[in-house]
């Protein structure tokens, strides 16, 4: 990697240690929302110098101090709203398993940093030096390492979604058995179980000691000093290390997911807009009812294309700056980092906003959903709605029907 300047002016970010630009800079714009970087942390005091702001401040106190705490009441009431009606007995499916595990993994990716958005941003403490050693740990923790993990696991959760649907769709028969209940809890394990690993080095790959400064004409305050722990430095080194951890991340996290959903997608879409050929040959014929299972196998893989869509107009962008974040600090300078730290800001802030829409997809594509939330929040009571004996239904059976998923 490249070494780097420090323009603190035009926004460029300062590397933890002299000879090493890529930690820093790759974390500032590798993150995971909202934000997965070393924004504004004067806890990093980096040879006795505070860290620049990475990003200008005239953006991020408006937006992270002010808008996003209202996202987040919305976010958490939205969320947990999806997580009470989808956990309901009758509508326990493998589609809603994914869609609840979803939910909540949106919800801790903004969870996590929200006590320190309030901390540096809502209340203006961003210039302060921040110590003990221990709330540096918790700055990093809560504020980088926690929003990566699960916004990771949202990620490969949103594709392991799209593939279910696709199973649904185009391999109906294998459907019955790889899309079964105990597979798809064993699929969600899966996918925390490996976002945890890809972000355990993270917990102990930097360490904070204690140290007094002149800091605002005050002579002996402490703040905490950071530098790379020893076994990153002396065993793994740190090219090696941060090249392999940004290079699994920009692969396995970004690109291939980002990819595969819009080659789902399109798939999804075709064999959605065959079904439809397919319904008016069967309603011409009278045959209604097979005509009304294909309406709401469509309506269901409408619904889960909106979701996918919406996921995939805030996550690309991200993953085009995080490509070209990665040339320009290993190949050439291609990005201008004054203007590289606004778009991300703005790119995190997008998919903050992002994290509610879902309830409100679902509300209005899913008749079921509709109907258990109005018995839980407007009625007082669930009221089970059998069809043809079974009392299961998915969130996305459409939202004028509520076929069973097993049909699907």
């Amino acid at each position: 990697m490249r070494g780097s300047k420090a323009e603190g002016k035009q926004g460029r970010f300062i590397a933890s240690e002299p000879d090493f630009p890529s930690g820093e800079e790759l974390a500032a714009l590798l993150g995971a929302p909202p934000i997965e970087f070393n924004n504004f942390s004067l806890c990093h005091f980096h040879n006795l110098e505070s860290v620049i702001i990475a990003f200008s401040f005239r953006y991020a106190q408006p937006i992270y101090g002010y808008i996003v705490p209202f996202l987040l009441i919305i976010t958490i009431i939205a969320n947990t709203l999806i997580v009470v009606v989808l956990s309901k007995r009758h509508m326990r499916t493998p589609t809603n398993v994914v869609l609840m595990v979803m939910a909540l993994s949106d919800m801790f990716t903004l969870l996590f940093p929200a006590p320190w958005l309030f901390y540096m941003y809502t209340f203006g403490n961003h210039y302060k030096p921040l110590s003990p050693v221990a709330a540096c740990y918790l700055w990093r923790t809560m504020n980088e390492v926690m929003p990566a993990l699960f916004h990771t696991a949202s990620i490969w959760l949103t594709l392991a979604l799209a593939v279910q649907r696709y199973i649904y769709v185009c391999h109906a028969p294998v459907a019955r058995t790889w899309c079964t209940m105990p597979r798809v809890i064993k699929c969600v394990t899966w996918i925390y179980v490996l976002a945890t690993l890809h972000q355990s080095t993270r917990f102990i790959d930097v360490v904070y000691t204690s140290t007094n400064v002149t800091w605002n004409g005050q002579p002996d305050v402490t703040v905490c000093k950071t530098s790379m722990a020893r076994w990153v430095t002396d065993i793994v080194t740190l090219d090696v290390y941060y090249t392999v951890y940004y290079c699994f991340r920009v692969v396995f996290v970004h690109s291939v997911p980002c990819v595969s959903l819009v080659v789902l997608n399109v798939l999804l879409y075709r064999a959605m807009r065959a079904a439809q050929l397919r319904r008016k040959e069967l309603f011409k014929a009278n045959r209604k009812s097979e005509s009304k299972r294909i309406r709401d196998s469509n309506c269901t893989t409408l619904m889960l294309i909106v979701v996918v869509t919406v996921f995939l107009a805030v996550e690309i962008p991200l993953a085009v700056v995080t490509v070209l974040h990665i040339i320009s600090s290993s190949i050439t300078e291609i990005l201008d980092y004054s203007i590289a730290n606004v778009l991300v800001l703005f790119m995190n802030f997008f998919i903050i906003v992002s994290y509610p829409i879902n309830f409100a997809i679902y509300c209005g594509m899913s008749r079921q959903f509709r109907e258990t939330f109005k018995e839980l929040f407007i009625r007082g009571t669930v009221v089970t709605r059998r069809n043809g004996g079974s009392s299961r239904y998915s969130l996305v059976n459409g939202p004028r029907t509520c076929t069973n998923e097993t049909v699907l």
